[in-house]
């Protein structure tokens, strides 16, 4: 199979509380020919704050901190909960068929893609624009 070439987290509008944000996310591995495999599909947030008083930089770095890895909790220290995360990513990514060890997956470079909809409900943001490219860890 492919080499994964960047990490992917979509932001798309979840309708849940009208006229706040309310967001899912979804984050892939991009292989070298394109294709995506899917290894988190159960991100997203919302919040009292309206579409108008939101940027799409705020978004977007939500985003990187809503698909992990998460900060540590009951006594763990914050490099067992990273591994933790890139090893259960790198778990999925197997599953799917795409051989890659954790260290590469927390490397990759990590874009994050706003849906159309997320851009119109930002107020079409000049510059907003629809993909990012940040650090290479997902947060």
């Amino acid at each position: 199979m492919t080499a994964i070439s960047r990490l992917v987290t979509s932001v798309e509008v979840d309708d849940q509380a009208a006229g706040t944000v309310s967001v899912s996310a979804r984050l892939e591995a991009e292989l070298a020919d394109g294709t995506r495999v899917l290894l988190l599909d159960d991100r997203g947030w919302g919040s009292s704050q309206r579409w108008a008083a939101t940027s799409a930089a705020d978004v977007r770095e939500t985003a990187r901190v809503v698909v992990g890895p998460d900060e540590p909790s009951g006594g763990r220290s914050q490099e067992d909960t990273e591994a933790g995360h890139w090893g259960s990513l790198q778990r999925i990514a197997r599953q799917q068929g795409v051989v890659v060890d954790a260290a590469t997956l927390r490397r990759l470079p990590h874009d994050v893609v706003l849906s159309r909809e997320v851009l119109a409900r930002l107020g079409g943001e000049p510059g907003a624009g629809g993909v990012t490219t940040g650090p290479g860890r997902c947060r």
